[in-house]
C-alpha cells in the first residue's frame, strides 16, 4: 500500500468511538501534563516532586497514546504491546505517589518496595495472560488480581493505611482516602476489561462483535485510563495545594 493510502486508512472514521476515545486521551493527558507542571510553581518545594511525577505519568501516556491512536487508526487492532509499556511505566510512578505524599509521615522506603512490586506482579501477569499465553488467560488473570490485592492490601490495612490514619494533616488523610478509592474502584475497570478477552470469565458478553470495528476491551482500558492518570493527578495536586494553603496560614 502507498504512503497516501495509508495516511487515508489513518483517518478517524465516522462512528469509530474507539478511535475518539484514543484521541480525547491524548488531548487529555496532554493538556493535564501542561497543568501540573505550570501550577508545580505555586505549591511548596516538598510538594513540587509530587506534582511533578503527576506531570511525568500523564506525559508517558499522552506520548503512548499518540502512537496507539496510530496502530488502531491503521490497523483496527488493539495496541496491546504500546499498552503494556506505557502501564510498566507510570502504574509504579502511581505508587511513587503514596510514598511521596506519606513521606513526611514517615513512609519507609520498603513501603514503596511493596507497592512496586504489587504493580510489578500485576502487569506482568496480564501481559502474559493478554498478549502470550492466551489460551491460559484465566490463570494469568488471577495472578494478575494478586498483585493488584497487595497494592489495596497495603493501601487500606499495611504501612501506608496506618501512616495516613496517623499523619496530622487533614488536608493528606481526605486526599489519600480519595486516592485508594482511585485504586479500588477506577483500577477494578481493567481487570473487567481483561475478563472481556475471548475464552475469558466475561468474554461471552463481546461474542459476535466485529472487533475490526469496535473494541470493548480498548474502550474500558481508555475511559480508565483518562479518568484514573488525571483524577489521581489532580487529587495529588489537591493535596499539595491544600498543604501550602495549610502551611501559610501556619506561618502567618
Amino acid at each position: 500500500m502507498s504512503n497516501l493510502g495509508i495516511l487515508l486508512d489513518a483517518t478517524l472514521r465516522a462512528g469509530d468511538y474507539i478511535g475518539f476515545t484514543f484521541f480525547t486521551g491524548y488531548m487529555s493527558m496532554l493538556a493535564a501534563s501542561i497543568f501540573f507542571i505550570v501550577e508545580r510553581g505555586t505549591v511548596t518545594d516538598k510538594w513540587k516532586t509530587s506534582l511533578l511525577v503527576s506531570a511525568l505519568i500523564t506525559f508517558i501516556a499522552a506520548v503512548h497514546y499518540y502512537y496507539m491512536r496510530g496502530v488502531w487508526l491503521e490497523t483496527a487492532t488493539s495496541p496491546t504491546q504500546y499498552r503494556y509499556i506505557d502501564w510498566t511505566l507510570t502504574v509504579p510512578l502511581m505508587c511513587i505517589e503514596y510514598y511521596l505524599i506519606l513521606k513526611p509521615a514517615g513512609a519507609k522506603v520498603g513501603m514503596l518496595v511493596r507497592l512496586i512490586v504489587g504493580s510489578i506482579i500485576m502487569l506482568v501477569a496480564g501481559y502474559i495472560g493478554e498478549a502470550v499465553a492466551q489460551e491460559q488467560n484465566i490463570l494469568w488473570g488471577v495472578i494478575s488480581t494478586l498483585g493488584w490485592a497487595l497494592i489495596i492490601y497495603e493501601i487500606y490495612a499495611g504501612e501506608a493505611s496506618k501512616l495516613a490514619k496517623a499523619t496530622d494533616s487533614e488536608v493528606v488523610k481526605s486526599g489519600y482516602n480519595v486516592l485508594r478509592w482511585f485504586t479500588l474502584v477506577g483500577w477494578a475497570i481493567y481487570p473487567i476489561g481483561y475478563m472481556l478477552l475471548p475464552g475469558n470469565l466475561l468474554s461471552g458478553f463481546v461474542e459476535g462483535i466485529d472487533m475490526s470495528k469496535s473494541s470493548p476491551v480498548d474502550l474500558a482500558y481508555n475511559i480508565a485510563d483518562a479518568v484514573n492518570k488525571i483524577g489521581f493527578g489532580l487529587v495529588v495536586y489537591s493535596i499539595a495545594k491544600g498543604a501550602t494553603e495549610a502551611e501559610k496560614v501556619k506561618h502567618a
